[in-house]
């Protein structure tokens, strides 16, 4: 759990600091200075919030977490009204404040897996049933993922209804029972997109990168084309041809095709092993967690986390159609960075309050049994002594 909870906190400050790095040198023609500003501001209160969640007991939440959803609703509810919620590329999806811009889809997105993750605690044992397991928290869901995709984000209401679908999974529903729900889904999306212009035209494009590298496809045609030109070692740090107005978006949706022109195949496959290291350890955590609540809040926000990455990442290499979604940690962004930090900090929570190992020594086993035994990164295991050997189940050591 140690070396988890280690690996986790460097690989994104790692990321972080990547992020600072690659957004000036991204922005440095297009008033770079203000830019990364508003971004080390959403970091700074990013990271007061992974150290005050980090600190506090992640159970409390069971006890609010309606508040949660509720202000998740109603936030998404109202960034839908017109003169309150922000317009920007044809989307209403955020909230303006003192120069700060804010997404209300980064909040809800957590909210959801905080009440889903009571939702499987409190309901366990009927998670089986077709009304507690599939019915009942697919209404929380259809309604949250149903305003994001309101907005629309249709990138980010996939990516939650993704998360969902696993949360669920590993809350105990039937295999059986889930599969009709996801198969409705996947021929809802499909019929969406055959019926809107502008996503047929993005998955021709993806399917046609060459025929419609001047329209369409330019990004796509544009990002390869970074990655490309990096080649093994990179152009050197500022050093990108395709930010001088080649590429749209590279600051956000396409950083990671920047970092791959200016520092090479190697920065991009170390990125790519932070985010699989991030997840690794997420999951390691959410496994040792205290209770059911932990494990799936763990789980939740892991794969909210890894999830984007890699469909981000899939996105700029042309394995995947474009979705919109930024980078996590690294892309500008103040509210996706500021609410991933403070998933960040509940996965602390959860490592923090992971029980100590129970350990059983034996007289005459010796001193060099207590050196065997796992720690938690946060509390020391608690050690019994006792004449017989531990009943199945609890950590033992024997050094005969």
């Amino acid at each position: 759990m140690r070396a988890a909870v280690v690996i986790l906190v460097f690989c994104v400050g790692i990321l972080l600091a990547l992020g600072m790095v690659m957004l000036y040198s991204s922005t440095m023609t297009q008033n770079g200075e203000r830019q990364l500003l508003m971004q080390l501001v959403w970091c700074a209160l990013g990271l007061a919030l992974c150290a005050f969640a980090a600190r506090a007991d992640y159970r409390r939440l069971k006890e609010i977490w309606w508040v949660f959803l509720a202000l998740g609703a109603l936030m998404l509810v109202a960034v839908l009204v017109p003169h309150i919620g922000v317009v920007k590329g044809h989307a209403r999806r955020w909230f303006s404040l003192g120069g700060l811009s804010f997404q209300p889809s980064e909040f809800g997105k957590v909210a959801l897996i905080i009440s889903l993750a009571w939702y499987g605690e409190r309901f366990r044992r009927h998670m089986a049933s077709w009304r507690r397991g599939v019915v009942i928290p697919g209404l929380g869901i259809g309604l949250m993922v149903g305003l994001i995709f309101k907005e629309p984000d249709v990138g980010n209401a996939l990516v939650l209804a993704s998360v969902c679908a696993i949360v669920l999974l590993l809350a105990g529903i039937r295999l059986w029972y889930f599969l009709p729900p996801v198969i409705v889904g996947v021929v809802a999306v499909g019929w969406f997109i055959s019926h809107n212009q502008m996503r047929s035209e993005r998955i021709h494009s993806w399917l046609h990168v060459e025929e419609t590298k001047q329209d369409k496809g330019l990004q796509a045609w544009r990002a390869m084309v970074a990655l490309g030109s990096g080649g093994w070692t990179g152009r050197g740090l500022g050093d990108s041809r395709q930010k001088l107005g080649y590429l749209p978006e590279h600051q956000t949706d396409f950083i990671f095709a920047i970092i791959g022109e200016e520092l090479g195949l190697g920065a991009t496959l170390a990125v790519v092993a932070g985010f699989l290291a991030i997840m690794i350890c997420g999951l390691i955590i959410s496994w040792n967690s205290a209770d059911t609540f932990g494990f799936l809040l763990g789980a939740g926000v892991t794969f909210l986390i890894g999830l984007q990455a890699f469909i981000n990442i899939g996105v700029v290499t042309s394995a995947l159609p474009n979705k919109g979604l930024p980078l996590p940690f690294i892309s500008r962004g103040g509210s996706n960075l500021f609410v991933l930090l403070a998933c960040v900090g509940l996965l602390l929570s959860i490592a923090r309050h992971a029980p100590a190992a129970e350990v059983i020594v034996e007289p005459g086993d010796g001193e060099d049994a207590l050196s065997e035994i796992p720690d938690n990164p946060f509390r020391p295991a608690r050690v019994e002594e006792g004449p017989s050997r531990p009943p199945a189940g609890l950590w033992t050591t024997d050094t005969e």
